[in-house]
């Protein structure tokens, strides 16, 4: 796996409005992908602060491109369950959105997203996540 892999596959797998976000492939590992959110005034609500919509995007982005990185390629998949907690606002900075896969079996997967801000290193949400894979 690449990084440029897991950034076609942005491009390929996702709807408009997701590229829209502009997330880039930041870093990867072994059973991780780290992808960056840019600050957009368009994704801010009021005093700047990044929208919750747009962190929940975000993190089940990353966590399906970390299912990528797992598997080697692209396995069809739909969210199951998504729980999120957001901690602090999130204001004037860039995010970075780390998914994490906790475990993928046959026909399930689970997996932890923690989002932080790319400037203060802060969590600012974090989620949990399952997904069926069709």
């Amino acid at each position: 796996m690449t990084a440029d892999t897991l950034q076609a596959a942005l491009a390929e797998y996702f709807a408009p409005w997701v590229q829209a976000l502009g997330l880039r492939v930041e870093a990867f590992d072994a059973d991780s992908v780290t992808l960056r959110l840019p600050q957009n005034d368009q994704l801010s609500r009021v005093g700047g602060m990044l929208c919750g919509q747009a962190m929940m995007a975000a993190a089940d982005t990353a966590m399906v491109l970390a299912l990528i990185n797992q598997f080697g390629e692209f396995r069809p998949c739909t969210t199951v369950q998504m729980n999120t907690s957001f901690l602090k606002p999130l204001s004037g900075q860039d995010a970075l959105v780390q998914a994490r896969v906790v475990r993928a079996g046959k026909s399930l997967a689970f997996g932890e997203i923690d989002i932080r801000g790319a400037s203060d290193c802060k969590s600012a949400c974090r989620a949990t996540t399952t997904y069926a894979l069709l």
